[in-house]
């Protein structure tokens, strides 16, 4: 398939129900309002086809960016690639899953990870908090700066309460990834989830809620879960 006939097929699979929903959440009106369950067989036909991936990307169509996350390839992209998704990302749903998935693949994703966190523009904000959050459930804890996770911890206990919107969000959801997948560090997550308490975060015209910290890694420990790790950080 080339761009044109994936953007047709997109444009047969949205709804303007899905449009509705979709933009209560936030999304921007480029759109066709296809459902993720829908994108996932467009996927599976066109995988491995990192050169469309890119140019479903570049359309700045929600739907085809968000298809673009579940094909592309991180590992052959180059930062540049990779900031430019980062900066071009519409809202959360690019943000928080798309370029985080890409990125992690990446060789680069520990540094632009740092990088982005410090940006002030939310979205590249809340893409680098999520972007280490999925390093964290993907990698060995040896393969991890135990160190500079406490510091970002410590940083989340500081600065969160203060962040713009999708950063708080994204800031404690660092924290339920860090309880959750590093199990040498979980009484250092729980010790900053339980500083930071409840998060306030605006979700749109939405009955969505913001996970509580200590109630989420409580869960995961009670399962007998801490430490598992993902094999995959797309979901």
């Amino acid at each position: 398939m080339n761009l044109s006939q994936v953007m047709t097929e997109l444009k047969k699979k949205g709804s303007a129900q899905t449009v509705k929903i979709f933009s209560r959440h936030g999304a921007p009106g480029n759109m066709f309002g296809v459902k993720v369950a829908d994108l996932k067989p467009i996927a599976k036909k066109i995988k491995g086809d990192q050169a469309l991936a890119c140019e479903l990307y570049a359309t700045g169509n929600s739907d085809a960016m968000y298809l673009a996350g579940l094909v592309a390839d991180g590992s052959q992209m180059t930062k540049r690639d990779l900031n430019t998704w980062a900066r071009d990302a519409s809202w959360y749903m690019i943000s928080e899953y798309t370029v985080p998935w890409v990125a992690s693949d990446s060789k680069h994703a520990q540094e632009l990870a740092l990088k982005w966190m410090k940006a002030k523009k939310e979205n590249v904000a809340s893409s680098g908090w999520t972007t280490y959050a999925a390093i964290l459930s993907l990698r060995d804890d040896t393969e991890l700066d135990q160190v500079e996770i406490k510091k970002l911890l410590k940083q989340v206990e500081q600065e969160i309460h203060q962040a713009p919107n999708r950063v708080r969000y994204t800031m404690n959801g660092f924290v339920i990834s860090v309880g959750t997948y590093v199990k040498p560090l979980l009484k250092q997550a729980l010790a900053t989830a339980k500083k930071i308490g409840k998060v306030d975060v605006q979700m749109g015209e939405t009955s969505c809620k913001v996970p509580l910290a200590t109630d989420y890694i409580a869960k995961v420990e009670k399962m007998g879960r801490i430490g598992k790790k993902r094999k995959v950080a797309r979901c």
